[in-house]
């Protein structure tokens, strides 16, 4: 199509689309959202794992060993052993490499089937980590649980918002966070438990994480699948029939012919990895499959869930009282993203991205002034600056739960048109996981090496950032998911780059 007619043919339909927000709606959301507990649930629960006494004892002797060399529990090195993080970081490698083999899948046989093999595979994961006899074992098991999270990370959130109507997509889209978030907190709780039951407690946490592994699978059974993945496999009937459910009404016509039409356009796309780097896609790509899910990471919020109770022990807290701190930073986790569906329709996702980002910049500056006033030398942190350092990453926490950590998913999700949809998402993962990957693999190191330095260069990368998103992301708050490419042609930065490529939808390259 020429001359940018489909992108015309949306604007002017747009309006048109009608929606009631339907109990068959609702239900597929919240069931389809299941998959974020498995990458929640492992998120909570590996740094638990790694604090235990008798994990160490079975797998990590040499760190034990110096674990209890220093029994004020003081230093910031304790824990600096790379085949121990590598237990963390090899799910996350293995989840990057999986994605592209989700992406394939994720749009021939859709959502859904994504969904599924997921849970399948971080279902054997688990139960290959809960047997383990030795490091190969656990290795192997935390591969299959990232290649269940890859494909996991790559579906729901394109299912969540290929199904949601325009005005309510940030809400729903924030669903995968909200049971991200709950499976950390239910983690941390397991940990908080069954660091009691010696010596297989540690077996105990790994082994449970097929419960959520089996909510996902059932939940890729009982959903019906997206209608624009059913447009694209060719089920227009199907797809037409699910739009009317979904929205609950039968006057779909406007926002069902523009599915179609986006779908002919696919259809004309060979390869859409290769057209990712046209012109017309390059801000999506930069921004939403590059820069959002890398600086997700780069906030340092992944590398505290990580190893919450490792941080919490490593400076000066015993092991019960790591994993109850580690519980209470959990519990903003989880409050974060309510407040971030009520509110982010509203406000949009420009303000959360900068509001938030300052909180979070002085969050670390907090921490680090504090650590370099009272921490160190042998000495044990006073319980005034204990309790302080746990309301600061609390406070950390609960403005990245409402802002990089849910906006993190949902502006790729919507950013791209559905002819690179899944592809993209898939970069989006692959990136996201490469550097939860590297920050998971090299945190401890640099624990140990920059002492409270590292939360002042976290602190550092959140400015820039921030920066990156007032400069360069246009907003993109109950936008028409078809509609939102139109932004980049009004950017004042991105305009010059679009406007080389100017043939609007017109994807016959």
């Amino acid at each position: 199509m020429a001359g940018g007619g489909f992108a015309d043919a949306v604007s002017n339909r747009a309006h048109l689309y009608e929606y009631k927000i339907t109990g068959f709606f609702i239900f597929s959301c919240v069931v389809g959202a299941l998959g974020g507990s498995l990458f929640g649930y492992d998120l909570g629960v590996s740094g638990g794992v790694t604090s235990m006494d008798d994990f160490l004892k079975e797998f990590f002797p040499k760190v034990y060993e110096k674990k209890q060399a220093h029994l004020a529990e003081t230093d910031y090195c304790k824990y600096d052993d790379q085949i121990l993080t590598l237990f963390t970081s090899s799910l996350y490698f293995a989840a990057l490499i999986a994605t592209f083999g989700a992406s394939a899948l994720t749009k021939r046989k859709g959502r859904r089937a994504s969904i599924i093999a997921g849970s399948v595979s971080f279902f054997i994961g688990a139960i290959m980590n809960a047997a383990a006899l030795n490091i190969a074992m656990l290795i192997i098991g935390r591969i299959l649980l990232g290649i269940g999270i890859g494909f996991g990370n790559q579906a729901v959130p394109l299912y969540l918002s290929e199904m949601s109507p325009a005005k309510v997509r940030g809400a729903v889209n924030q669903l995968f966070q909200l049971t991200t978030c709950l499976g950390i907190l239910v983690a941390n709780l397991v940990n908080y438990g069954t660091e009691k039951l010696h010596p297989w407690g540690w077996r105990l946490s790994l082994g449970l994480a097929v419960v959520p592994a089996i909510l996902m699978f059932i939940g890729g059974l009982l959903c019906p699948e997206t209608p624009n993945s059913l447009v694209e496999q060719g089920k227009l009937q199907e797809a037409r029939k699910i739009l009317e459910k979904i929205r609950g009404t039968p006057n779909v016509d406007a926002e069902y012919e523009d599915m179609i039409d986006a779908s002919q356009e696919a259809q004309s796309i060979k390869n859409p990895f290769q057209n990712l780097l046209l012109r017309r896609n390059r801000p999506q790509l930069v921004i939403g499959a590059i820069a959002i899910p890398a600086f997700q990471q780069l906030t340092g919020n992944n590398s505290i869930l990580f190893y919450a109770p490792v941080i919490f022990q490593s400076l000066g807290f015993g092991s019960g009282a790591a994993l109850y701190s580690t519980v209470i930073t959990s519990l903003a986790l989880l409050l974060a993203p309510l407040i971030s569906m009520a509110l982010v329709d509203k406000f949009g996702r420009r303000a959360f991205f900068l509001e938030a980002g300052a909180e979070m910049v002085c969050c670390m500056v907090a921490v680090s002034i504090a650590l370099a006033l009272e921490f160190g030398k042998g000495k044990e942190l006073s319980k005034g600056i204990s309790v302080f350092l746990v309301i600061v990453i609390f406070l950390f926490v609960l403005a990245y739960g409402r802002s990089w950590g849910p906006l993190g998913w949902l502006v790729p999700s919507e950013l791209f048109p559905l002819e690179v949809r899944s592809a993209a998402q898939s970069i989006v993962v692959c990136v996201n996981m490469i550097f939860t990957a590297l920050v998971a693999q090299f945190f401890l190191v640099s624990l140990c090496h920059l002492k409270f330095g590292i939360f002042l260069l976290f602190g550092g990368l959140i400015v820039i950032m921030s920066v990156f998103v007032y400069l360069f992301l246009p907003e993109t708050k109950q936008v028409p998911i078809e509609e939102i490419h139109l932004l980049f042609q009004k950017h004042w930065f991105w305009k010059r780059i679009v406007a080389q490529d100017n043939r609007g939808m017109g994807y016959n390259a």
